[in-house]
């Protein structure tokens, strides 16, 4: 009796201290602490030792010197994403901490790949889910607790800005990290068919503790878009409210009442569910309220993710099957939408808890002040712009050239796997010519650039020669969406829009005025048609009629000293009779 107590007093102790090694940060403070970056890697080394269907894969280093890494649940224990794909399984990934300051899916990730591992949660064999526990280490392992001035916990937490002090959620497409070069590596590994970002929000106050994000709809074309918002997001929301944690649109206004209602926000390529559904991805991008409690934000962040498995569980198939008509579809595809706007004439009524907002005398200013009175909460429909409307469309070439000189940019296109080609020999092409008209650029720096905006275009064809060692890259890949708004020019979050372009904009070559008077005189004599064009504008240009330098510049500009490269955007439209097979 003696020796089976002792082993059954060894078992149990053995039990205890297993579960308590597999207890959070989170769980070991009663929702006061969010884990470190240490805490985190050892607890996730820990599953990995411990379950088979667990595996934590290095990938590339960050800005902090230190790597990247993945963590993979995959029921049967088989972790080839090659094979995934020929089984049929679902992927979602999740990415945690691209503001370590909003922790709230870092510790929630924690326990649900541990409820996963232990046979808590149960999913299908036929999904993977896949979490980058921390994105941007820098900022995690830049503690404090001061950086979040308007959230309600955690004790303390990592900072916005990464290593290099960029906001990770504006690199997508840019890749000015090793963070971002890292995650596009790990994104194309796992092509995962539903991406989840999680977040916590700043703005106004209300009831729910959870808001949701979605890739907008619009965007994704059909039959993605009615999936993602007649199917999956009312699916959620139902789920949610089953769980008590009721849920609302992400809220997209920072003071006031939303008696208005509110616009649905417009995810630019920059951030991560305009960047995944470059690639027919369905992101979703969770925001938690600051102002509610931070172990209340995790339990939500937690139900969420638990729900989005419901979800997709059930709509397995569909998923699967849209996806892939929507790559077959963007592989054919010729028009393409660079530039979006909310449609102001349509909207939906939806469900809205909030406050009752008001104005008291302020404490600092002794004017007056917003605040939201949680003794008198509103419970209302309100209006939702949640449809965007074609504000650029563009009809994609059969190729585009790109000279192999730009190879911060075709260094980007190979990471997001675009496929191309290269001229095996110097040859001429007849091409379409971009010429860059007016521009605009931000006067302050954003993201380590001054974004140009507002382009125009105009376009020319002309016989362009290219040497051996240039790029083809043909528009019949199931990349042409990336393809198409990172290389056309008015973009949004295009290479032009980035600065990857703008040596183009400086003129590299001059004149003096003394001497180019004589060249300029001989060449107008020799072209009569130039001269009358001088004349017509001064004629019409009193402003150019008293500037020299304005007259001697026009002359320039229309002669062949003029260097062709200035303003002329270096990215070809190329149609041959066919398409170059990449």
């Amino acid at each position: 009796m003696k020796i089976i107590h002792f082993i059954y007093s060894f078992l149990l102790i053995s039990l205890i201290t297993y579960s308590q090694s597999l207890q959070t940060p989170f769980e070991k403070t009663a929702g006061k602490q969010t884990a470190t970056y240490n805490e985190i890697l050892l607890f996730f080394k820990a599953l990995d030792r411990q379950f088979s269907d667990i595996i934590l894969i290095k990938s590339d280093l960050t800005d902090a010197g230190v790597p990247l890494t993945l963590i993979v649940f995959s029921k049967d224990g088989r972790f080839d994403p090659k094979m995934w794909k020929k089984e049929g399984k679902l992927v979602i990934l999740i990415n945690n901490g691209i503001h370590p300051g909003e922790p709230d899916g870092i510790d929630a990730t924690m326990m649900l790949m541990r409820d996963l591992a232990t046979g808590k949660i149960a999913i299908p064999t036929n999904m993977i889910i896949a979490a980058i526990p921390v994105y941007n280490i820098g900022g995690a392992l830049n503690r404090n607790s001061f950086s979040r001035v308007n959230q309600q916990g955690p004790e303390s937490y990592g900072f916005r800005g990464n290593a290099q002090n960029l906001d990770l959620n504006r690199d997508f497409t840019k890749l000015d990290s090793k963070n971002a070069i890292a995650f596009t590596k790990i994104f194309h590994y796992l092509q995962p068919d539903i991406l989840i970002d999680n977040h916590v929000s700043d703005g106004a106050d209300f009831e729910y503790t959870m808001t949701l994000l979605s890739t907008q709809h619009n965007k994704l074309g059909e039959p993605a878009a009615s999936l993602l918002h007649k199917v999956l997001e009312p699916a959620l929301n139902v789920q949610m409210q089953k769980a008590n944690w009721p849920m609302t649109p992400y809220v997209n206004f920072e003071s006031g009442s939303p008696n208005e209602g509110w616009t649905s926000f417009y995810d630019a390529p920059r951030y991560s569910s305009g960047y995944a559904a470059l690639f027919q991805t369905i992101g979703f991008m969770p925001e938690t309220h600051m102002l509610k409690p931070f172990k209340q934000r995790v339990e939500a962040t937690y139900a969420l993710m638990r729900a989005m498995m419901q979800v997709v569980a059930e709509k397995h198939a569909v998923i699967l099957q849209t996806r892939k008509e929507m790559i077959q579809r963007v592989m054919v595809e010729k028009t393409f939408t660079l530039g979006w706007l909310p449609d102001t004439s349509y909207y939906e009524m939806i469900p809205f808890k909030g406050y009752e907002a008001g104005y008291k005398k302020s404490g600092v200013t002794g004017q007056n002040r917003l605040f939201y009175d949680r003794n008198k909460p509103v419970d209302k429909l309100v209006k939702y712009y949640n449809k965007y409307v074609a504000a650029n469309q563009i009809t994609a070439p059969k190729n585009y050239l790109l000279p192999q000189g730009w190879w911060a940019v075709t260094d980007r296109l190979k990471l997001n796997n675009v496929k191309m080609t290269r001229l095996q020999r110097d040859t001429g092409l007849v091409v379409e010519c971009y010429h860059i008209n007016e521009y605009s650029s931000l006067k302050n720096p954003y993201e380590k650039h001054h974004k140009n905006y507002n382009v125009k275009v105009s376009s020319t064809i002309d016989t362009v020669y290219f040497r051996a060692g240039d790029y083809v890259i043909p528009c019949n890949q199931p990349a042409n969406r990336y393809i198409v708004e990172m290389l056309e020019p008015t973009g949004d979050d295009s290479f032009f829009a980035w600065n990857f372009f703008d040596a183009i904009l400086q003129q590299k070559e001059g004149y003096s005025n003394y001497r180019w008077e004589d060249v300029a005189a001989t060449y107008l004599q020799q072209n009569p048609d130039l001269r009358l064009r001088l004349e017509d504008k001064k004629k019409t240009d009193p402003t150019f009629a008293a500037s020299a330098d304005a007259q001697l510049n026009f002359v320039y500009k229309n002669s062949p000293w003029y260097e062709p490269a200035h303003l002329r955007y270096p990215v070809y439209r190329w149609n041959p009779q066919a398409i170059i097979p990449y």
